[in-house]
C-alpha cells in the first residue's frame, strides 16, 4: 500500500484521510457507510478510539487515537482498513448491479496489484495524515471535518448535527450518534 509519507509513532492521534479512487461516490452507490463504522469498531477492539469523523459520499476524515499499536505500523493498519472496507463496497456494488462501476475498478488495478490478486481499486493508493499534538489543532480539524458536509459542492445539510455520519451531533448535545456502538473520545 503506497502513502506519501510513513508515520513512525505506534501512538497518538492522527487526522487521517482516506479517499475513494478517482473521487468516485462509491460510499453513497454502495451505501457502505456501515463499513467504514466496522472499521472503527475493530480498531476500537485494539485498544484505539475516535475522537471525531465524518463518512463523506466519497471520502472519510477521521481524527483516531492509536494507543501502542504493539509494532504494526499505523500505516498498515490504515491499509488493513481500507482493504476491509473495499471488500464491503465490492460486495454492495455488486448487489445494486453497478457491473459498469465494478469494470471499471477493476481496470484501476495496476499490473503488480493485480498479480497479487487485488480485483478492484476502490481506493486511491496512498491517504493523507497529519500528527495531532495540541488540542487547539484537534479542534481546528474537528471543525474541519464537522463542517464539511455543509460546505462548498456538498452542501448536504444546513446544519453540520443533522449529518448522520458525523460525530458533530456528540460533540453539540453529547449524544452516541454512530451506529456501531462505540463511545467517541472527548478530547
Amino acid at each position: 500500500m503506497s502513502v506519501r509519507k510513513e508515520i513512525s509513532e505506534y501512538s497518538g492521534i492522527y487526522f487521517i484521510t482516506v479517499t475513494c479512487s478517482k473521487w468516485l461516490h462509491l460510499l453513497e452507490i454502495a451505501n457502505a457507510y456501515d463499513e467504514v463504522y466496522k472499521w472503527f469498531t475493530h480498531l476500537k477492539g485494539q485498544g484505539h478510539y475516535m475522537v471525531g469523523y465524518v463518512i463523506m459520499p466519497n471520502h472519510i476524515h477521521a481524527l483516531i487515537g492509536f494507543k501502542n499499536t504493539q509494532g504494526v505500523s499505523i500505516n498498515s493498519m490504515i491499509g488493513e482498513g481500507k482493504r476491509f472496507m473495499s471488500y464491503g463496497i465490492v460486495k454492495g456494488l455488486k448487489e445494486k448491479k453497478e457491473d459498469e462501476l465494478l469494470r471499471y475498478l477493476a481496470a484501476q488495478v495496476n499490473a503488480t496489484d493485480r498479480k497479487k490478486g487485488k480485483l478492484h481499486e476502490v481506493f486511491e493508493p496512498s491517504f493523507d495524515w497529519k500528527d495531532c499534538r495540541s488540542n487547539k489543532f484537534i479542534e481546528q480539524k474537528l471543525n474541519y471535518i464537522h463542517a464539511n458536509p455543509c460546505r462548498g459542492v456538498w452542501n448536504l445539510v444546513a446544519d453540520e448535527c443533522d449529518y448522520k455520519h458525523s460525530s458533530a451531533n456528540f460533540y453539540a448535545t453529547g449524544e452516541q450518534g454512530a451506529p456501531c456502538g462505540y463511545k467517541l473520545y472527548r478530547a
